[in-house]
């Protein structure tokens, strides 16, 4: 559906149309004369005046795209855009027109402005998306029919090979252009309490700052444990080491042969190793509830 715009928008886009119909067309020579005076020498004028000769063209190529349902006044402004880019890249020793030359800008230009606003979506970041999103409803209405909701196989592979685009990216884009934006804050049927889509998109894993602060706190945390434990005797940290900061920790029994002492000696001395880290710990943290770890 094509956009409507106010009365005095459309009011001021026919001033505009008819104060570039009026403009006169430039003669090749002319053309080229003012070509070389902007390139050479940076004459403003020569560049208004080439200028203003195709605004023409950008009128007429944003009739081309008013269907896509966007602001022709904005379409213009885009071509524009693209015949000022043009100006400044033409190379008049080339030998061609500048209005074949402006064409091909001013229609890029356009075609990046209907694909960056046609959907809140971004639309045809590839060429062959491009190429489809522009195509496919001409291709579409030229061999399918009118009555069909969907391409066939058939349909979609030889659309697939007139634009030289894989088969599925047909199908992807066909069902993009059938889909309209739909709002996240639409209700889910039609009862008021239904909730709405946004509900069924809710995350509920930590946000992106909870993630780095607790990434902070962990790092804290290891540091306060290390320098605790670097407090200990050297015998109080294998049992530590050994008994609670690895996943299968040893028996009493087995540090008791390997440290040469009975096993209820070590207990009593993993006792003590804790009671030393946590006062170690507590000293470091100003709320005891900064060394629990959320899980």
């Amino acid at each position: 559906m094509a956009y409507i715009d106010d009365p005095e928008t459309q009011r001021a886009n026919l001033r505009f149309i008819k104060a570039s119909m009026k403009q006169p067309l430039l003669t090749r020579e002319r053309e080229m004369e003012l070509a070389r005076l902007w390139r050479e020498t940076g004459d403003e004028a020569a560049l208004h005046e080439m200028v203003s000769a195709y605004t023409r063209l950008v009128v007429s190529m944003a009739s081309k795209f008013r269907n896509y349902g966007l602001p022709v006044g904005d379409l213009v402004q885009e071509g524009s855009v693209g015949l000022m880019q043009a100006a400044a890249r033409f190379e008049p020793e080339r030998d061609i027109r500048f209005s074949t030359y402006a064409s091909w800008w001013i229609r890029s230009a356009m075609q990046d402005y209907v694909l960056r606003n046609w959907s809140i979506v971004r639309t045809g970041t590839t060429a062959a998306q491009k190429s489809l999103f522009f195509n496919l409803r001409r291709l579409r209405a030229r061999i399918a029919d009118a009555s069909a909701t969907q391409l066939t196989p058939q349909q979609r592979a030889a659309i697939a090979a007139e634009l030289k685009v894989n088969p599925r990216d047909v199908e992807s884009m066909e069902s993009r252009l059938a889909a309209g934006d739909q709002s996240l804050n639409a209700p889910v049927g039609e009862e008021e309490d239904g909730g709405n889509w946004l509900d069924f998109l809710r995350d509920d894993r930590a946000s992106p700052e909870e993630v780095v602060s607790g990434l902070r706190d962990s790092e804290t945390r290891s540091r306060w444990l290390a320098e605790a434990i670097g407090e200990l005797s050297a015998r109080e940290q294998t049992i530590i080491r050994r008994r609670r900061l690895v996943e299968e920790g040893a028996t009493l029994e087995e540090l008791g042969r390997e440290l040469g002492v009975s096993k209820e000696r070590v207990r009593q001395l993993e006792h003590r190793a804790l009671g030393k880290l946590r006062k170690s710990l507590e000293s470091c943290a100003e709320r005891p509830g900064d060394l629990l770890v959320e899980a």
